[in-house]
């Protein structure tokens, strides 16, 4: 029995929704932790392996689970699926990467917001065209004069998103009329997972597309980022949680806990499957 095969069972013993369609996730290059599985890459790889993919191949999108997600992913058959399809899974959250290394599992912690970041700070060229999908004019407004950019590609969609297959539609088509090497979509999750997946199906659009939620309001400056230290912490959930009280102390305070009950259904999966395979091996 293969590590990775290990790891995939436990998942499938350990979680509600188990995605059986087609899915990228597959051989040694992914860790399987929780509900989600994650690319084994740095931070550092993980840029240099989206800023090096050629502008012009098929439409390819980067995914960046937190603990809202994982637990989420519990129920959500619609994200196992959209996750599924990702290019690129990274881990966007230090609390699960402690979570990970109580469990004795090595996932690598790469931020949406450091992310982007860095492909603004690094890797974009001011004049090349950049795709926005989500956000208001403060954050482009913000993005132009912090980067000097001149060719920002802008879509604002409607709310209710979600449940809204025609605006979907033309997120994807705005995407597939403006080719650029980059579109972030910063529409929430699995809005921006939705739209990503509207992308790949229509075979035209071109570029890696980022879902990387509300990374654009920290560059922009509308909304303020945990500072350095706080960051080291793990404690950026607090911060955010001071910030927009009223926004947050579901997602922290509520939603945020069950990430417990779901690691302990991890554990205890863990530990039958260890059980069965010492049985196997046994009976050999």
């Amino acid at each position: 029995m293969s590590a990775h095969l290990d790891l995939h069972t436990l998942n499938a013993i350990a979680s509600d929704v188990v995605w059986q369609g087609p899915d990228r996730r597959n051989g040694a290059r992914h860790i399987w932790f929780l509900n989600a599985a994650f690319d084994r890459i740095s931070a550092d790889v993980a840029l240099k392996r989206i800023a090096e993919r050629p502008a012009k191949k098929p439409f390819a999108f980067v995914v960046t689970p937190n603990v809202d997600h994982l637990v989420r992913l519990q129920g959500e058959s619609v994200l196992a699926r959209l996750y599924a399809q990702a290019w690129l899974t990274v881990c966007d959250s230090r609390v699960l990467e402690l979570i990970a290394e109580l469990s004795g599992e090595d996932v690598d912690v790469t931020t949406g917001s450091d992310l982007t970041q860095a492909l603004f700070d690094e890797v974009i060229d001011p004049r090349e065209p950049v795709v926005v999908i989500g956000g208001d004019q403060g954050v482009i407004d913000g993005l132009r004069a912090r980067y000097g950019l001149t060719d920002i590609r802008w879509h604002q969609p409607p709310m209710g998103l979600k449940s809204n297959p025609d605006a979907i539609a033309e997120c994807a088509a705005f995407v597939a009329a403006n080719p650029a090497r980059f579109s972030f979509l910063c529409v929430g999750s699995p809005q921006q997972e939705l739209v990503a997946e509207a992308c790949l199906e229509r075979g035209d659009c071109i570029g890696v597309g980022l879902c990387v939620g509300a990374s654009l309001d920290f560059l922009s400056g509308k909304a303020r980022r945990a500072p350095k230290w706080m960051q080291n912490l793990r404690l950026e959930w607090m911060f955010r949680l001071i910030e927009e009280p009223r926004r947050m102390w579901k997602r922290y305070l509520v939603d945020g806990l069950k990430v417990m009950a779901l690691w302990w259904r991890w554990r205890r999966a863990r530990t039958r499957l260890h059980d069965l395979e010492q049985d196997l091996l046994g009976r050999g």
